[in-house]
């Protein structure tokens, strides 16, 4: 709920309407924060934003910019909020860049470490736990709206177990999950890993909970000397030469404990180093059929992915590359972008691959993304980037996000299909995701959500079948105003109307400029090519 998500803003005009409108909304001593979700190549000018626009459309509101995982802008306010002047040091892998005079300029670098950009991002006020209670209410709600009954949790930094999780626990216990949670435990803790787990497994048990909230193993990051962060405008980070001797105790004793996990990898050297040690383990300590896998291996090798293979783990792809493509273009060429990941060849090995999105502070969460990822090889910003044979059908696509992700859950048989004996989840969806045009995959949703068997969602015919939902909490809440993912949808259309600067609405563009902005209409189209600038029937 503190959250303003750029997530499919087509435009950066509008991007910046809705911060304009959103930091005139919220009370000191509040930030706006977007966090994550786009990336400068959606937008039609193709471009972020500058710090001067940024600071001219919110100069007393902290504002708090996540790109990716490369940077973060922030304005004067924010820099005064986090205490960061000329005397404030670059922490380890990160840059706070800063003018001729040595003052910050409210740009953060990750130099690839990311870790500035999140311990930033840290030090902004919390939510009540009341608050908090209402907030991860309405986001699951905001994945049903997009159709999604289940989620795997793959952890991440600052959350720690069992305090940080104390909130969807309550949820759970109240019995006002209306999302299925499979959780993994992310360590805490620069090298002292293994201290992690080793308390996490005497406390908890890989399968421990219901089929609505139930632990799932370890993962993504199981040691931090063998984390690559994905920023690929900078060079391919080279892993510590104690990654091995780090990762095998840990690795160990989640075989031994028989905790199924995930390992975040995005390079093949990365990969190829933590397969060595998993050779290792496992010949003293068995897998046999424990579920572990790789996350992300964009640039996997044929010769891992049959390790891997040979081994009886998975990998699990997300679409990063749909908010990084150009990036990775930039520094490695096209040629080389035309298999991250190499999909087909992984299925072709027999692998289980499952597909995710890697959501929020990178990617969105929209699901829908993902799937037109998979099926056109387009980045967002609609930059083609692998060729049929790399790509999947539709329904192999829809396959990797269903049925296919229960091998990484361990729930399979239990949900994936409209199936006697499967748990009754399932989305009556707003257009027939099989037959739409491609490009409007990404906008699809759902009209109805069922969870067990009971609605969760419901929307047009079916709005009054859904369960009522408090507002948003606090009352200045972004969700109030601007909801989540902007799908052009009418509600979403409404939201963009109430930042827009145009001097007015029509029927014919509604304010959403940004399909004319981003096309090639000629002036002769003057409906289409007028609307770039506004609402602009004047022009007709």
């Amino acid at each position: 709920n503190m959250e303003l998500r750029w997530d499919g803003v087509p435009t950066l005009a509008d991007a910046m309407a809705m911060l304009k409108k959103q930091a005139a909304n919220t009370p000191p001593p509040q930030w706006v924060r977007v966090v994550g979700g786009f990336t400068e190549h959606q937008f039609a000018e193709k471009r972020l934003p500058t710090l001067d626009e940024i600071n001219a459309a919110a100069p007393e509101t902290p504002v708090f910019i996540l790109h990716l995982y490369d940077r973060a802008l922030l304005n004067r306010a924010a820099l005064r909020a986090v205490g960061y002047t000329k005397d404030t040091p670059n922490p380890p892998g990160g840059e706070i860049q800063r003018d001729a005079s040595g003052e910050p300029t409210g740009l953060l670098l990750a130099q690839p470490n990311a870790t500035i950009l999140y311990a930033t991002l840290a030090k902004g006020p919390k939510l009540p736990p009341e608050y908090q209670l209402n907030s991860t209410r309405h986001f699951m709600r905001e994945m049903n709206r997009l159709g999604v009954t289940g989620v795997i949790d793959a952890g991440g930094g600052f959350q720690n177990y069992p305090d940080d999780y104390a909130i969807v626990e309550k949820l759970h216990a109240d019995d006002q999950l209306t999302l299925r949670i499979s959780y993994n435990l992310f360590t805490q803790k620069p090298k002292a890993e293994l201290s992690d787990f080793q308390s996490w497994s005497k406390q908890i048990k890989p399968g421990q909970g219901d089929d609505k909230y139930r632990h799932n193993g370890a993962g993504e990051m199981l040691v931090y000397s063998a984390a690559d962060f994905e920023d690929f405008r900078v060079e391919r980070p080279e892993m510590p030469p104690n990654m091995e001797s780090d990762l095998e105790p840990v690795i160990r004793l989640l075989a031994e404990q028989r905790w199924p996990w995930r390992l975040h990898a995005t390079y093949d050297q990365t990969i190829d180093r933590a397969l060595d040690v998993f050779e290792t383990v496992n010949k003293d300590v068995p897998f046999d059929g424990l579920h572990w896998f790789f996350d992300h291996a964009e640039t996997i090798s044929e010769r891992n992915i049959d390790r891997i293979a040979a081994l009886g783990g998975g990998i699990a792809v997300q679409h990063r590359m749909a908010f990084q493509g150009e990036y990775f273009i930039d520094r490695y060429g096209a040629k080389a972008a035309e298999a991250t990941p190499p999909i087909n060849r992984m299925l072709a090995a027999g692998i289980p691959v499952g597909a995710g999105t890697d959501a929020t502070r990178v990617a969105s969460y929209n699901p829908w993304v993902s799937l037109n990822w998979l099926v056109t090889g387009k980045t967002v910003g609609g930059t083609r980037l692998y060729p049929p044979a790399n790509r999947l059908d539709r329904e192999e696509a829809l396959r990797l996000w269903t049925t296919a992700n229960t091998w990484f859950s361990n729930e399979e048989g239990s949900k994936g299909q409209i199936a006697v004996g499967q748990l009754a989840d399932l989305a009556v969806l707003s257009a027939d995701y099989l037959r739409v045009p491609e490009e409007e995959i990404p906008h699809l949703g759902s009209v109805l959500t069922l969870l067990g068997g009971k609605v969760v969602h419901g929307e047009g015919d079916y709005s009054k079948l859904a369960p009522s939902l408090p507002p948003p909490m606090p009352d200045w809440s972004p969700v109030r105003t601007f909801g989540g993912y902007q799908d052009r949808s009418k509600s979403h259309a409404r939201a963009l109307a109430s930042a827009c600067g145009c001097a007015n609405g029509c029927g014919v563009h509604g304010h959403d400029h940004a399909a004319a902005l981003g096309g090639e209409a000629p002036t002769s189209d003057a409906r289409s090519f007028w609307g770039a600038f506004g609402c602009g029937c004047w022009a007709v």
